[in-house]
């Protein structure tokens, strides 16, 4: 399934799952906008990409959570003069310190991470949306989380922004759906051998844990025009066969 020609961009992309994904889709050819807040992690997957390679990135260093509206809105003028027009976003950037309690978070630190993992998705979305829809078909594509579901306790701030991320993603998928042009959907990875999953479960044997490169199928799935027609879904990685 290429992806020559594709324009994508991915938050988070210096790495976790969104550095994983970034590489994978660079493989098919993507061309990579790499947004993330640190600029050696940046670098590490750019190249990385380029000893691989896959078609030359391009770094975007981005503070989702500090940067204002109209940073947001420069950040997709720039895409816009660039390349013309865009084909997919990937959120894959995440705030997680630890499990808590409600009653021991700080307002500050709960409003950062509802910033990154709530608020920036919404934020890039609407400032990218006239991009994605010059598109003949154009991919957005949310990373959840089981607690969503769940309603884990002591996941706090994130399991509280992933629980409504699940709903913005399908407002969003709902409301796009008429037009055809524009597909939304939730990838929900399951336990991997992520730094996230080592700080959530620091005890954990993680050996027997699925690496971070057996969602690289979805994501080219995802990315692809085989996932044409497939939106407004909540995909759990570890059943989910396309």
């Amino acid at each position: 399934m290429s992806l020559s020609n594709k324009v994508l961009l991915i938050t988070g992309a210096g790495g976790g799952l969104g550095g994983t994904a970034a590489l994978a889709l660079a493989g098919q050819g993507a061309q990579i906008i790499l947004l993330d807040k640190s600029i050696p992690k940046l670098e590490k997957i750019y190249d990385a990409i380029v000893a691989a390679g896959g078609p030359e990135p391009v770094m975007y260093p981005f503070d989702l959570a500090g940067a204002s509206e109209a940073q947001y809105e420069e950040m997709a003028e720039a895409i816009e003069q660039r390349y013309g027009a865009l084909h997919g976003v990937l959120h894959g950037a995440v705030e997680f310190s630890a499990y808590s309690p409600i009653a021991n978070y700080k307002t500050k630190d709960w409003g950062h991470a509802l910033n990154v993992n709530l608020s920036a998705p919404f934020l890039l979305c609407r400032v990218l949306l006239p991009l994605l829809q010059r598109s003949e078909h154009a991919s957005i594509v949310f990373i959840s989380d089981s607690s969503a579901r769940k309603v884990q306790a002591y996941s706090g701030a994130y399991g509280v922004a992933k629980i409504a991320l699940e709903g913005l993603a399908g407002i969003l998928a709902a409301e796009l759906e008429a037009a055809g042009k524009i597909r939304v959907n939730t990838l929900v990875p399951g336990p991997v051998d992520s730094p996230l999953r080592k700080k959530a479960f620091p005890a954990e044997d993680k050996t027997r844990l699925p690496s971070m490169s057996s969602l690289d199928p979805l994501y080219v799935y995802l990315f692809s025009d085989a996932s044409i027609g497939k939106t407004g879904q909540i995909i759990d990685a570890q059943t989910f066969k396309p």
